[in-house]
Parts: structure tokens; C-alpha cells; sequence
């Protein structure tokens, strides 16, 4: 009889188990080296030198459901058929589906770029090679994946989420500054020359850094940071780096000893331009401010108990409207001109590639990922700050950050009052979509941000 009630108690203690580690969220972090070869094409200059490695890093998460992954690369921009294939290559290694992996771009300017199906049109063109690194590119892909596939199978239990924000001062700026005809006055690009423009007013931006972390019990795990600026203090140099965004992020990982992802938020017309004018020194300038936005986001960081059920991954297919003043014709003699300026002609193989993709009907994949009171949106292009701004007024009940510069493929992407106001962010050869593109992306944020589900 004793027998019979031992082996009870053990079977108990089992199934308890069992369902304890069911309902148990786990996480592991993965990284892998992006930084390119000697020679290769960053995307404006060839690299000469890397002068801080370019990393990949993300993290794997397993709740309810299959695995979710967010990742965020050291690169300018992955678009097109090029994301999508990022997004399938992980997935396999995950064991999840595509839909259910998130791929980001930092968008430093010293950093290479990858449209895999822009680059077929290059080569189709006599300019293989010149633009993007094919082989560097797929090469990074496989060793991030090979990273996922090892993270896997080291996922550790999160017992907590934290969330904290804290600001950052004197980086961020709107690039657009609006006069009273309604028309772009001054414009500031992360090097602001102009001493008139800098003396502008901030302008419209989001001031915080939002930080989430995952602990298990008491020990933190892997840090997450959202912060929504273009990433720049200098740039063109051929010395592949990570800029100050980089610093930041790997300063706080040392101080922590804990894993740090950043991700860059809808930063399209915000910039440094009202604090740089280009000094070198900036760079370490702006990675301290930023990395002192990042302590007070950890120091006011709450925490809450999560299980496996408390995640949910939702995801919007959205097309969206291409530019009108993107005629294929011209595009076309623009990349069959010979006489025509390099960038000129990468930037018509980019325009093509979009515009039959839109005609096409084929979709970008939005997400949203939902953990307690956490919200993470995974956006496409260089998004405008109001897109950040109206998601957290839309849930003003949850912790809402966004990552945007996932899918590439669009560029810019303002609002419709924008296109009419002028200036670089809404020319055509930047934003290859029409005004009408925030009635599309709006009510999508809104349907990822939804109660319920």
C-alpha cells in the first residue's frame, strides 16, 4: 500500500510539473555577427574598414503557441523579397512561421543593406554587386539562423516582465519644420548645418526610451529598448559601424551584464539635427544621452508576473498605395541609362521592385505581439512619429512600444498632410507610397492594438 500512495505522489508531482513548465513563457537571446568584408558595399560607400562590429541580435520566445522571434540588425534597411526571406530562413531554424518572426533594421548609415530582388534587377543591368552584397548578405542569414537554432535550444524561464521609460535629452528632433504657409520652412537632417534651423523648436517627437525586460525571478534575462530617431551623428565614412545607437546598447550591456536589444522606433522625420552639426564628437556625445535615457528606463522599470498564456501574437496583411508620380516607364529609363548617376539608378531598381510588388497585390506583414499589459508593434519603412504616437493614445491603458524600418520596401511613410507640405521625406525618391497609405496603416495599428483575441 505504501507502494501505491509513493507512486501516486510521484505520479501527482509529475503531471504538476508537467503543467507547471506548459504554463511557463520561456526566452533565450541569440546574436551573430553582421558586420561585412573589406571591399563589400555598404550603402553608400564601399567598406574600408569595420570599425565596430555590426551584430544581429534578437530573442526567441515560447508561450502558447509557436515560437515568436524579434530581430534586430545593424543594417540600413532589409526589404522586399530580401525580408521575406529573412523572416522564412529564421523561421525554419525557430520551428515557427514566418508571420510569427519579426525582422528590424537599426538603419545606421554606415551598414550595408539587403533587397534581394532589387538586386536581380541590378544585375539584369550590368550593376551586380555594386549596390548590395548577395552572398555577405545570405551568408549573415545563415549564421543568424544558425544562432536561433542554438538559442532554441537554450530557452530559460521568465518568471516577470518589467516595463519602464525614461527620456532622453537633447538628441531627438523633428526634421520637418512647418511654416505658416503650411510648407516646409527648414528642414534638419541628423547634420544640421544651418545654424537658423537648429535654433528651431524641437518639434513634434516621442522624448522616451521604452525599456522591457524579462527576469526569471529576480535575475534579469534579456533587456529590450525602443527609442524613435534616425540613428545617425556622422556618416559616408566607409568604416562600418554601428553609430551611437550601438554605443548605447552595448554600453548598458556591459553595465548590466545583461543582454540588450535595441530597436529603432517610427523615426521617418524625427533626427539630431537641432543638436548636431556634424563634430565628431557628437557620436559619444549622443551614445551618452542615450545610454543615460536607457538607465532612467531600468531604474523606473515595473514588474509583473507572466506565464506562458499571458502571450499572443497578432498579425495585419496590409497592401499599400503605391506613389503616382512613380511611373514605370521613367523608372525604367532611369535604371537603362548608363550616363545616369549610380545611386540614381539602385534607387529605380528599388522603385520597380515595389511598384510591381504593389500591383501585384503582394502584401507587408504588420505584427503585434501582446505580453500582460505589453504591446510591441513590428511596422514596415521609416514611419513618421505620429504612427508611434497614435498607438500609444489608441491603448492608452497598455505599455505601447514600436519598432519600425522592418520591411524596407515602402521607405518613408508620412501622413496624408504630409505629401502636400513638401520636403525630402515625401519626394519620389524616398516614398514610393501615397498619401493615402496612413488610411491604411492607421486602422491596421488599430486592429493589432485591439482588445480581446
Amino acid at each position: 500500500m505504501r507502494r501505491i500512495i509513493q507512486a501516486c505522489c510521484v505520479a501527482f508531482l509529475l503531471v504538476f510539473i508537467v503543467r507547471v513548465r506548459a504554463d511557463e513563457l520561456q526566452i533565450a537571446y541569440f546574436q551573430a555577427d553582421a558586420s561585412p568584408p573589406i571591399g563589400s558595399p555598404l550603402f553608400y560607400e564601399k567598406t574600408t574598414e569595420v570599425e565596430k562590429p555590426l551584430s544581429a541580435r534578437g530573442v526567441v520566445l515560447l508561450g502558447q503557441g509557436q515560437p515568436v522571434v524579434l530581430c534586430a540588425v545593424d543594417w540600413i534597411g532589409i526589404g522586399n523579397s530580401g525580408h521575406a526571406q529573412w523572416r522564412s530562413v529564421i523561421a525554419t531554424a525557430a520551428g515557427t512561421t514566418p508571420d510569427r518572426v519579426a525582422v528590424h533594421t537599426l538603419h545606421q548609415h554606415d551598414a550595408p543593406g539587403c533587397d534581394f530582388a532589387a538586386e536581380l534587377v541590378l544585375a539584369e543591368h550590368g550593376l551586380a554587386g555594386q549596390q548590395y552584397d548577395v552572398h555577405y548578405a545570405r551568408q549573415t542569414l545563415a549564421n543568424v539562423a544558425a544562432a536561433v537554432g542554438k538559442a532554441k535550444k537554450q530557452l530559460q524561464p521568465v518568471t516577470h516582465v518589467g516595463m519602464g521609460a525614461g527620456e532622453v535629452q537633447k538628441i531627438a528632433s523633428n526634421r520637418r519644420v512647418i511654416g505658416q504657409d503650411g510648407r516646409i520652412q527648414y528642414w534638419r537632417g541628423s547634420t544640421t548645418k544651418d545654424e537658423v534651423a537648429r535654433a528651431q523648436p524641437e518639434g513634434l517627437i516621442d522624448p522616451l526610451v521604452r525599456s522591457i525586460s524579462f527576469f526569471n525571478e529576480g535575475q534579469p534575462v534579456v533587456v529590450l529598448c525602443y527609442y524613435a530617431t534616425h540613428p545617425m551623428s556622422y556618416y559616408r565614412t566607409g568604416k562600418a559601424n554601428p553609430d551611437f545607437v550601438g554605443i548605447a546598447r552595448d554600453t548598458r550591456e556591459k553595465t548590466l551584464n545583461v543582454p540588450h536589444v535595441y530597436f529603432t522606433g517610427a523615426g521617418g522625420n524625427v533626427a539630431a539635427g537641432k543638436y548636431n552639426d556634424g563634430s565628431h564628437e557628437n557620436r559619444q556625445i549622443f551614445a551618452d544621452r542615450l545610454t543615460e535615457g536607457m538607465a532612467r528606463a531600468w531604474n523606473t522599470t515595473k514588474k509583473f508576473p507572466v506565464s506562458a498564456d499571458d502571450l499572443s501574437w497578432r498579425t495585419e496583411e496590409v497592401v499599400l498605395p503605391v506613389a503616382t508620380n512613380l511611373i514605370e516607364q521613367d523608372v525604367l529609363a532611369t535604371l537603362e541609362d548608363e550616363n545616369a548617376q549610380l545611386n540614381k539608378r539602385f534607387e529605380a531598381a528599388r522603385h520597380l521592385v515595389w511598384m510591381r510588388r504593389c500591383h501585384a497585390q503582394d502584401p507587408v506583414v504588420l505584427s503585434c505581439l501582446h505580453l500582460g499589459d505589453v504591446r510591441i508593434l513590428h511596422l514596415c519603412g521609416e514611419l513618421f512619429v505620429e504612427y508611434q504616437l497614435a498607438a500609444q493614445k489608441m491603448r492608452a491603458d497598455k505599455f505601447v512600444a514600436m519598432a519600425a524600418y522592418g520591411d524596407y520596401g515602402p521607405g518613408y511613410i508620412g501622413l496624408e498632410a504630409s505629401y502636400p507640405q513638401g520636403g525630402y521625406e515625401v519626394n519620389q525618391g524616398v516614398s514610393r507610397v501615397a498619401p493615402e497609405v496612413e488610411g491604411v496603416l492607421m486602422p491596421a495599428i488599430g486592429r493589432l492594438l485591439a482588445p480581446g483575441g
